[in-house]
């Protein structure tokens, strides 16, 4: 399985970005998907998942009524959308698919993951 995660940027404080992720299989659209992100010297983070339906979800606190996960009418794909962006949310964003259906919030349980899309947000 791949991931392919597309739709990051330079984006001026208080502006948005609309992150994409396409699986190549749809054996994914069983399975939980999620958005992690690096910041420079910092470890990866948990930013928010989606269950295999589309209807369950869960957000680290540091995004939670910014961003909001979904799931595309084809089901191996997945967004991100971001709004009200900080110079905080500055880091490369990784989605990931998880080991089984539901949402799940550590890394360790995503055993799929894509390179990486990088978002940079200007003050």
């Amino acid at each position: 399985v791949q991931l392919q995660a597309s739709g990051g940027g330079l984006v001026q404080a208080g502006g948005s970005l609309r992150l994409s992720c396409t699986s190549s299989k749809r054996t994914t659209s069983n399975n939980a998907m999620g958005w992690f992100r690096q910041a420079p010297g910092k470890e990866r983070e948990f930013v928010a998942t989606v269950d295999w339906s589309g209807r369950d979800t869960r957000y680290a606190e540091s995004v939670e009524g910014r961003f909001t996960i979904s799931r595309g009418y084809a089901a191996n794909t997945m967004y991100l959308q971001m709004n009200n962006l900080t110079p905080e949310d500055t880091a490369v964003y990784y989605c990931a698919a998880a080991r089984g259906p539901s949402v799940v919030t550590t890394s360790t349980s995503y055993n799929y993951w894509g390179q990486g899309t990088l978002v940079t947000v200007s003050s």
